[in-house]
Formats: structure tokens, sequence, C-alpha cells
């Protein structure tokens, strides 16, 4: 079945983990699919990943300038887009007297502020009816210790889905968002920690999900192929939650 087909996505932060899959998922639907990556590794470890069934794209998240450039790329190749998955995303957990104000600069930054003016720059580009997804986390409903920045963001972003909803939707552009919880991706490897400390953050946070295991990224994959997708027509300003249980509690 190729829900997505004849149609064009833009997925940032697409170079690995959810994002990746999301965009293997996309193609596998029939969707011509631009990415972004923040490095040149990751961009050509994309490249080579998805082959020349993706236009890949070096860009900063956080930088707002950038996100115009995007949106030129985009209309030289596609022209038009259907779906966005803003997924690109900086998780950075620190108590609360560790934070500096450009910590916490970038964090708002890459997760709130880029993405916003990055819909703002796409705009132009939507075609009517289309489908904006936002990657948030369930982290903006939980009080985990050290998230207090992090959450705040992805809260941001879920208060950005609703509120878009109701600006965009007389334009045929549907917003909403997914809320994964703990996922299998190279996330958790980039948080700096020590293999013993990073092994017992792990063990403490699976002892908080009810399903008894993280998440896959394909989980979350195939819920954005729905909201992407017209079967997802009357889904509007939502939060689907991915979770095993983990807010539940």
């Amino acid at each position: 079945m190729a829900r997505l087909a004849n149609k064009t996505a833009l997925i940032t932060g697409g170079t690995s983990g959810i994002g990746l899959e999301t965009a293997r998922q996309f193609i596998n639907e029939g969707a011509r699919v631009a990415v972004t990556g923040s490095s040149a590794a990751s961009v050509a470890q994309a490249r080579e990943a998805l082959g020349d069934q993706a236009l890949v794209i070096q860009a900063d998240a956080g930088d707002v300038a950038g996100q115009q450039a995007i949106a030129a790329q985009v209309r030289q190749a596609f022209g038009t887009l259907d779906a966005v998955f803003i997924n690109a995303g900086v998780a950075d957990f620190r108590p609360v007297e560790a934070w500096d104000e450009a910590g916490f600069d970038r964090s708002f930054a890459v997760n709130v502020k880029g993405p916003y003016f990055l819909i703002q720059a796409l705009l132009p580009l939507l075609a009517n009816p289309a489908s904006i997804i936002l990657n948030t986390s369930i982290n903006a409903h939980i009080g985990m210790p050290n998230s207090s920045v992090y959450a705040a963001t992805k809260a941001a972003l879920i208060s950005m889905a609703r509120t878009l909803s109701g600006e965009l939707i007389g334009r045929g552009v549907r917003v909403n968002a997914v809320s994964p919880g703990p996922i299998s991706t190279p996330l958790y490897g980039k948080l700096g920690l020590a293999e013993a400390d990073l092994k017992a953050m792990a063990a403490g946070i699976l002892a908080q999900i009810p399903a008894g295991r993280f998440g896959d990224p394909v989980e979350v994959a195939k819920y954005v192929v729905f909201l992407a997708s017209d079967e997802s027509r009357f889904t509007v300003g939502s939060e689907l939650v991915i979770d095993g249980g983990m807010s539940t509690l």
C-alpha cells in the first residue's frame, strides 16, 4: 500500500534514529523525501543509507537564517510540500544548578526557535491539503529530574501544534504532534555520559515503562506516516503518545 504516493515530504533530523526510519517508511509508502542533518558525517551516512531516493541537506536546526536556505532547496527540488516532520532536536539533561545561558539558549534554538521559523519559511511551499507533524516528548508531561529545559522545549512544541492548527487549518494545513517515550536511538549516546552511567540511566528508565522495553524507531515512524497520509485528514491539533505506558504511571 502506497499511502504517500505522489506526495513530497521534508524530515528534519532525518539522518539517524526516528528521522531516518521515518524517511525509509515515507519512501516505502511512495513519497519523495528530503531530509536534513547537522553534520557532514551524518549527511554522508544518510546518503549511503537512502541512496538517490532522498535529497539530503546539511543544516543547523537552530540557525534561523538557515531555515530559509532549507526552504529554497526544497522548493527547487520539489516545488511544493505535502508533509513536514519536524524531528530535529537536542536532548540536554542537567540538574537545574548546572545550566548556563548558552546551553539554555541552544536547547531552545534547536528545539523551538528553529522549527518555528522553518515552518514560517515553508508556508509558501505547503500544498492544500498538507500535514505538519512535530516530534515532541512525554518529558513535557512527566516530572523527570534533570529534564527541566528539555521538557520545557517539548511542551512549547505541543502548544505550537494546537495554536498553529487553529491558525493554519483554514489554508488546509493540519498540525499534529507525536510524543515518544524512551526509544532505542543514537540519542542516548550523545548525552556525554560514561558507559556505566548510561547503563544505569537506561535501567532506571526501563523500570518506569509498563511495556517492559524501550520503543523502536519504526513504532514512531508508522504513526508519522499515518499523520502525513490522508487517512488522518480529520486529525487536527492532536498529540499521539507513544511511550509504552510510561506517562500513565
